[in-house]
């Protein structure tokens, strides 16, 4: 079993697991530490909670409540399986809502819902989305309440306190867009937890607190390779990026060139600029 600990919050912790478990394997007993649901990237397996056995598929999701225990099992392939998890605070799970019995230990099929979520959250749990790894768990997290309780999410109602407490949490991004952080600190600063703040931010401004913070980090980035020398590596690290690989990959998304092609481009090559236009036209 492969583990990778993506994430490690106050809020919540993201896991991504690796099982290359065959049918030979001998299944034994396993505990739930904390709370958690896991979208079930690829492969299938059994979960079994008491007699009750689940198989998983690829799109399912695993529920887990702290302190139940459970048995996986691999009785029909021999593929292993790749599980992302997300494992939630009492805290957050209070923000999220919905009745407490949603969190009992099991397993839930295929909802194409969760699947568009889960998909999110593995795009930014790779660095493949500029939507934040917390702010996707979250989402995910709240699109299961959704799902499995049937209620539909309200759409948020702000006032002029709200929009206040959302252009004044720009603001203090933008102060410290270099520094490292996560949801829970932004959240902190506007007095309101990650879940409420996330759905104010997005309400007010259009986008997540991570997408307008990599916004800013682009921006700094595009200034500093136009008019500097600095190496790439040096501006990545500079604006707060905290691997070269994620910051090359979020500016070509943004510029439709890599870096160093941007920076050729601002300092007149016209070989560049002219594939950019033709680029342009023929969208």
């Amino acid at each position: 079993m492969a583990i990778q600990t993506v994430l490690k919050t106050g809020q919540l912790t993201v896991v991504a697991y690796k099982c290359e478990t065959g049918t030979s394997a001998e299944p034994f007993t396993e505990l739930h530490e904390s709370t958690s649901i896991s979208y079930v990237r690829t492969g299938s397996f059994g979960y079994r909670v008491g007699r009750r056995v689940c198989d998983m598929v690829a799109g399912s999701t695993v529920v887990g409540r702290a302190g139940d225990d459970y048995v996986c099992t691999h009785d029909h392939t021999t593929c292993g399986d790749e599980c992302l998890c997300f494992r939630l605070t009492p805290e957050l799970l209070d923000t999220l809502g919905g009745p407490s019995d949603i969190w009992s230990t099991r397993g839930v099929p295929p909802i194409r819902e969760l699947a568009v979520a889960g998909e999110l959250a593995q795009a930014a749990a790779t660095s493949r989305s500029d939507v934040g790894v917390d702010e996707a768990g979250i989402l995910y997290a709240a699109t299961f309440v959704r799902a499995v309780t049937g209620e539909r999410e309200r759409a948020l109602e702000v006032d002029a306190r709200d929009r206040r407490r959302a252009v004044h949490a720009a603001l203090w991004l933008d102060a410290h867009s270099r520094e490292e952080l996560d949801l829970g600190a932004v959240a902190g600063q506007a007095g309101l937890s990650p879940f409420h703040f996330l759905r104010l931010f997005s309400a007010v401004l259009g986008v997540t607190p991570h997408q307008y913070l990599v916004h800013l980090r682009l921006r700094e980035a595009a200034r500093l390779l136009a008019q500097s020398d600095e190496a790439i590596s040096t501006v990545a690290y500079d604006v707060g990026f905290g691997d070269l690989s994620n910051f090359t990959r979020s500016f070509h998304r943004a510029a439709g060139v890599s870096p160093r092609s941007f920076r050729r481009l601002a300092r007149g090559d016209r070989k560049i600029l002219q594939d950019r236009l033709a680029a342009g036209l023929v969208r």
